[in-house]
């Protein structure tokens, strides 16, 4: 048996692991995020709000569809629930790191990236040995205050 057979649930890692290969809809990695964070609520009894369950899906097709624009080749989605929060993490093969665009109310597009790192608690870019991976963090909880990013647990 496995150590991890012996652990309680609550203290097991909650995660996903999703490879896109690009031919994929966007919708597939957005019902992937759903699907995730539904069983994180129903399967472990974590609270999960509908601002976090529609932010999830609103990064996560962000995320995916730049992947699937500017890299060659598969894209891998990851999802893990850790203190309170969903980490969204997409690995492509693009080393190039992304960049919000200047603040420009005429620009129609590409406003994406700049969407995602507003609603997340936190955001990050890095290279990788190939490519590179952007992860974005999201409360599962709503804020009593209104706090836009939630409440941690």
């Amino acid at each position: 048996m496995r150590e991890e057979e012996f652990q309680p649930l609550a203290s097991r890692p909650i995660l996903s692991a999703v490879t896109l290969d690009g031919t994929e809809p966007i919708a597939a990695a957005r019902h992937a995020a759903r699907r995730f964070m539904t069983e994180v609520q129903a399967d472990h009894g974590l609270p999960v709000s509908e601002r976090a369950m529609g932010v999830a899906e609103l990064v996560v097709s962000e995320l995916v569809t730049n992947a699937y624009k500017y890299a060659p080749g598969p894209c891998l989605l990851d999802l893990e629930v850790v203190n309170g929060a969903v980490e969204i993490s997409v690995w492509d093969s693009d080393p190039q790191l992304p960049a919000a665009c200047p603040a420009n109310p005429g620009r129609v597009g590409q406003h994406g990236l700049e969407i995602a790192m507003a609603v997340c608690r936190s955001f990050e870019v890095r290279r990788e040995p190939v490519g590179k991976r952007v992860k974005a963090v999201i409360v599962l909880a709503d804020d009593p205050g209104g706090n836009p990013i939630g409440r941690l647990m």
